[in-house]
């Protein structure tokens, strides 16, 4: 949606609710799900009519996530390492690919039982509340495998549905054919996080890092590890999204957006 501005996604009260009986849990947490649901996207649908944005800096954008997000990192729009690579179809995609759009990117590996799917289940929580908002268009979602011999065309076709990924705007990445066993985990190195197989490659040891690009393809930030609130992930890509943008007279989106959550 061209011209749209996102200032708030503000969050539903926490509700605190007690049953006598077991069996009714199940029900009432679906319709509080649902309830949830609703509130969510009533609060966006407002937020949307709202005039755009006021001009704001990244560094007031850095400022404020680090106030609020203990795991956050800014990296000050330094250039990540540039990637060649192909998709589930063989399909060359290059990181130019994405330039204009916000990028979430990640590393995993299918074979990973502990920490990689939970991390994807944190990119499919972001997706999933960044594609309730017109944000969805504006942001792109890569995850890379750093087994790509295992990870194979079949295993990767199936990866979106085991955790929840939208397609229209998340990828899997590997390796291009021809290229190294390792090639992915030497990108993987390249960005800062190293993923390094036991002896008989069944098991990478690795830390788990959420990577944030800008519009223009610069490292913008990383939230690290897997304890980082899904939230201030979805406020900050919404801030990298508005940045630059301005209306004289506005007080600002992220002067609002910060009084709605303080």
């Amino acid at each position: 949606m061209t011209g749209a501005t996102l200032w708030a996604l503000a969050l539903p009260p926490k509700v605190e609710v007690k049953t006598a009986k077991a069996k009714s849990t199940e029900p009432l947490g679906m319709m509080i799900a649902a309830a949830t649901r609703l509130f969510t996207a009533l609060t966006i649908s407002a937020a949307i009519a709202l005039p755009a944005a006021a001009h704001q800096t990244i560094k007031a954008v850095d400022d404020t996530m680090l106030e609020r997000e203990t795991y956050f990192q800014p990296m000050g729009g330094v250039e990540p390492p540039k990637f060649s690579l192909a998709d589930a179809d063989g399909k060359p995609v290059q990181s130019s690919d994405f330039k204009g759009k916000v990028v979430v990117l990640n590393f995993v590996y299918t074979n990973c039982t502990d920490v990689c799917p939970v991390h994807s289940q944190k990119i499919a929580d972001i997706q999933s509340k960044i594609n309730e908002t017109p944000m969805k268009d504006m942001v792109q979602f890569v995850t890379v495998t750093t087994d790509p011999v295992k990870d194979d065309a079949g295993v990767m076709r199936a990866f979106p549905e085991w955790h929840g990924l939208d397609t229209s705007n998340w990828v899997f990445l590997t390796r291009k054919p021809g290229e190294p066993e390792d090639a992915t985990r030497k990108l993987a190195k390249e960005f800062g996080v190293m993923f390094t197989p036991s002896d008989d490659g069944e098991v990478q040891t690795h830390a788990a890092v959420t990577y944030i690009l800008d519009r223009e393809g610069r490292l913008a930030a990383k939230f690290h590890g897997l304890e980082f609130e899904t939230v201030n992930a979805v406020i900050y890509i919404n801030g990298l999204i508005n940045v630059g943008k301005h209306v004289p007279g506005d007080d600002g989106w992220w002067a609002r957006l910060k009084a709605t959550f303080n």
